[in-house]
Parts: C-alpha cells; sequence; structure tokens
C-alpha cells in the first residue's frame, strides 16, 4: 500500500497563495492518477483537483478552477496543490489520495480512492 503525507498546509489571509505537498512512498505512486480533496468542518469529503498518471491532464472542481493548479513530479513521487487567490471558503483539511484504479480516468468519488495521507490544514482568514 502507498503511504501518503500531505505537508504545507498553514494560515493565510484571503487573496494569499500556499502550496501543498504530498510525498508517496513508493515508486508505484507513477502508475496510478492522485486526487486532492478537502473536507471542511460540518461538510463531506469533496473533489478538488485530479491529475491523470501519464500526460498530465487536470481536473478541477467548479469552485478552484482558475485559482488551484494540480502537478505532479513523479520522478520525486510527490504531488503538489498550488492554491492562489484563496478565499475564507477554502478552509478545510487537505487531503491527497492515490485512485485505486490502474490507468483509465480520474474519479471523483472518495469511494474510488484507497489510500489517503493524514491530511493538511488550510485556514484562510478573511
Amino acid at each position: 500500500q502507498v503511504h501518503l503525507l500531505e505537508s504545507g498546509g498553514g494560515l493565510v489571509q484571503a487573496g494569499g497563495s500556499l502550496r501543498l505537498s504530498c510525498a508517496a512512498s513508493e515508486r508505484t505512486f507513477r502508475n496510478y492518477n492522485m486526487g486532492w480533496f478537502r473536507q471542511a468542518p460540518g461538510k463531506e469529503r469533496e473533489f478538488v483537483a485530479g491529475i491523470r498518471w501519464i500526460g498530465g491532464t487536470t481536473y478541477y472542481a467548479e469552485s478552484v478552477k482558475g485559482r488551484f493548479t494540480i502537478s505532479r513530479d513523479n520522478a520525486k513521487n510527490t504531488l503538489y496543490l498550488q492554491m492562489n487567490s484563496l478565499k475564507p471558503e477554502d478552509t478545510a483539511v487537505y487531503y491527497c489520495a492515490k485512485s485505486r484504479y490502474l490507468g483509465s480516468g480520474v474519479p471523483k468519488n472518495v469511494d474510488d480512492y484507497d489510500s489517503w495521507g493524514q491530511g493538511t490544514q488550510v485556514s484562510v482568514s478573511s
């Protein structure tokens, strides 16, 4: 099983930026589509962004499109999420996750991911 560890969260003012990183424990990381999710207090975990294992095709939730950028460095077994123009409603715990499927498309459902990091808190003040 791939182990994932997020870092880079913190407290930032509205309009600011943060870059999250997710380090994977195994090289098999490069064979899987990856995603970022977030969960705010009292809400369900939701899809934020995803990236294919090859080719780098990316997918975003409408709420973050144009502000967030997902990327990956397979040589470093690392996934990133660059977050710009942050808003208070972006406040949540952010998780990286590995799709349970080889190849195929990038799923957006929580149940389609089988490895999760422990999460990193992002707080945006107004």
